[in-house]
């Protein structure tokens, strides 16, 4: 997926979207430890881009909602 396309959901729907990649990838790894080449090897690598690509997401909406709190508080953060 697309991280444009990534960003467009909701926090639920990139957990439900995370979840389903990871056991996904988790049946292509245990295949692939029995010995049976998977179907597409380019596959494995976008589902762990993909999943990569929801956990930045993830973490960069969480430290912007951190963020508007911090400033609507008058608070600012010390690099200390």
């Amino acid at each position: 997926m697309k991280a444009k396309e990534l960003k467009i959901m909701n926090e639920s729907e990139l957990d439900n979207k995370s979840a389903e990649l990871k056991k996904e990838l988790m049946k292509i790894n245990s295949q692939i430890a029995i010995g049976t080449l998977p179907k597409s090897p380019g596959k494995i690598r976008e589902m762990k881009r993909t999943i990569a690509r929801i956990l930045t997401i993830k973490n960069n909406n969480q430290k912007s909602g951190e963020n508007s709190i911090i400033k609507s508080k008058g608070v600012e953060k010390s690099n200390g």
